[in-house]
């Protein structure tokens, strides 16, 4: 069973108090003036100052409540669906818990990590519990702090990422409601394990035995050409799949929201799948790569911007490190 009778209630977006431009980042990066937006087309993103991971996602998931016109008395589960954590134990989702000021809820909490395509492995797990009435609404959170690992010495990737979060509240659609999942999918191929990686950190490479000469295992890593070529041809026969799954086509799509990972990337790759550029939501040039957090940004903003309306097919598509890809057909 595929179609779940699930809608987005609401949505809710923070960025970080400050704002980093392109000519910011090239003094930073040692590179000449209008080099980023030449290779990134990131004009702006967001960094973190005294914020946390936690208390963004606190804050974008009183935002969405807000939309959705429902208190954290509504909700029965809160899910961080992240690629960064802020520490290792407790996950996540306890601390937005806790930076909600709901400490004494017992709502539980807890996370779900596939890299960037956190937030699509959260919605695709948790609409079956709510569909299956296990939950009747569930707070999604996906919050990224990237710029704290970032690699200084790979200078496009640098150039790429931003800080922020976002936050989507799903719940039952009504019986004569268009609102529904229609089809979801997901495929790993591990032959590209290594090309998107931070190594340290885990039980492999524990944080104590850091030192200076092993920094560099604590720093993003990509291999951004080799995880294109192999985006770029395993994406194609997915995406077929997956509409297949959901017995459409593309022309019957309103609105891709994709992953936010690069401009020049998703447009090679939206041309490669056929996706015209005008049913195409890009949003990186004011936020950068904000990982996880880049496709419930996408659905925000799509909403805010009156791209989609309810009833509209859409579709959630990305990869992530693994290297996995991760689509969601849904009518919101």
């Amino acid at each position: 069973m595929q179609n779940r009778k699930v809608k987005i209630i609401g949505t809710g977006k923070y960025m970080p108090k400050r704002c980093v431009s392109d000519v910011e980042m090239d003094a930073v990066l040692g590179v000449p003036e209008g080099w980023v937006r030449r290779k990134t087309n990131v004009v702006q993103r967001y960094f973190i100052e005294d914020e946390t991971a936690s208390e963004m996602g606190a804050k974008a998931a009183y935002a969405a409540l807000e939309a959705a016109g429902l208190e954290f008395a509504d909700i029965d589960c809160l899910v961080c669906a992240s690629g960064t954590m802020e520490q290792p134990i407790p996950c996540t989702a306890v601390l937005i818990q806790e930076a909600m000021g709901q400490q004494h809820s017992g709502v539980p909490a807890f996370d779900v990590n596939s890299t960037c395509l956190s937030f699509i492995a959260g919605l695709d797990v948790m609409s079956y519990l709510v569909h299956a009435g296990r939950y009747r609404h569930v707070l999604l959170v996906s919050t990224e702090v990237a710029s704290k690992g970032l690699n200084w010495g790979q200078k496009e990737s640098a150039a790429l990422f931003g800080d922020g979060a976002a936050a989507v509240i799903i719940g039952p659609s009504g019986e004569k409601e268009l609102s529904q999942i229609v089809y979801a999918g997901m495929e790993t191929f591990s032959a590209g394990a290594h090309m998107s990686e931070i190594r340290g950190g885990g039980s492999a490479r524990h944080a104590s035995a850091y030192t200076a000469e092993s920094r560099d295992h604590y720093l993003f890593d990509m291999q951004g050409d080799a995880l294109y070529r192999m985006a770029s041809q395993k994406l194609p026969p997915f995406l077929s799949r997956l509409l297949a799954g959901a017995g459409c086509g593309l022309d019957e799509i309103r609105l891709v929201i994709p992953h936010q990972g690069s401009v020049m990337a998703m447009r090679l790759l939206a041309r490669k799948l056929g996706i015209p550029d005008e049913r195409m939501l890009c949003i990186t040039e004011e936020h950068g790569n904000t990982i996880a957090a880049s496709i419930p940004m996408g659905i925000h903003e799509a909403i805010r911007l009156e791209r989609i309306r309810r009833g509209d097919r859409v579709l959630l598509l990305g990869t992530s490190a693994g290297l996995t890809l991760g689509g969601v057909v849904l009518d919101y």
